[in-house]
């Protein structure tokens, strides 16, 4: 079984500060860094680092190369990434005193995949295979849609969320991992996540579901069965990349055949050492 993540790169230029910036207003950073971050990448580091092996697919400017170096150096395969003449996307993130972020991100090469690099990536896997997808690249219905043909297991996590998700064809996808604003969104504005899971696996019964709660925990919904897990209680620094360490680690752990509710708890546990430090991929743990 091989795993491909077809993801987003981004560069993170983060701020630390007491409160997000409001309308109108003009605040001083008490910090700044520069970080690889994007859901995708931030999903392979956790993968790697995780113990799998792991593909990543996509696109960054030419000129970036260290990006490519860094992830060989965190054991990522790049043989599937482009290097183009635009700018490679970036993330500008505010973190405040309570370790929460706000973010605003720039697509950048990310918008940039086309249908010649799926067919060329996609040829190199096939039935049982793994892929991972996030709503930060374009594409994204052809690449289900292909990988499916293809007999591979999608692992679909729609952040951040858009409407245009509710047209992609997730009844396709295997699981779906998603937090509860995500959630809110595919549900169509519900707002408690037993309902959220209701309305979700009505519309998608085929699917795993999986709607991570920060602090509350994660719940795992399908025809058979619901698990519940909860989260480890640490000093939160800096939430940034908790949900993409939790959705390498869960997927990493299913690669293992380890159980669901094994997931679900390497899961929260990995995530729960990512936001007592700063940044996306850096704060990554190994297993």
């Amino acid at each position: 079984m091989k795993i491909l993540n077809f993801g987003s790169i981004n560069k993170d230029f983060v701020y630390l500060v007491d409160d997000f910036v409001q309308p109108g207003e003009t605040i001083s950073s008490n910090r700044h860094d520069i970080f690889l971050g994007g859901k995708g990448l931030n999903q392979s580091v956790a993968l790697a680092h995780a113990g799998v092996s792991i593909y990543h697919a996509g696109c960054i400017d030419k000129k970036d190369s260290s990006i490519i170096n860094e992830l060989n150096n965190w054991s990522v395969n790049t043989e599937n990434i482009l290097g183009l003449e635009k700018p490679t996307g970036h993330a500008i993130i505010q973190v405040n005193k309570k370790g929460e972020n706000s973010i605003i991100i720039h697509g950048g090469t990310n918008h940039s995949i086309t249908s010649h690099q799926i067919d060329s990536c996609l040829k190199k896997f096939g039935i049982g295979d793994i892929l991972v997808l996030q709503n930060e690249i374009n594409n994204i219905e052809e690449i289900i849609d292909k990988a499916y043909k293809k007999g591979m297991k999608i692992f679909f996590n729609p952040a951040p969320f858009s409407k245009k998700i509710l047209n992609y064809p997730l009844n396709k996808v295997h699981t779906i991992i998603f937090n509860q604003s995500e959630g809110n969104g595919l549900s169509m504005g519900v707002n408690t996540p037993k309902k959220i899971l209701e309305i979700i696996s009505k519309k998608y019964p085929s699917s795993n579901l999986l709607i991570t709660l920060g602090e509350k925990g994660s719940i795992f919904k399908n025809k058979k069965n619901i698990i519940r897990t909860d989260a480890v209680q640490v000093k939160t620094i800096d939430t940034t990349a908790a949900g993409d360490t939790y959705i390498g680690y869960y997927i990493a752990s299913f690669s293992k055949n380890q159980s669901i509710r094994n997931c679900m708890k390497i899961a929260s546990l990995a995530a729960s050492i990512t936001v007592t430090k700063i940044g996306g991929a850096i704060s990554i743990p190994k297993l």
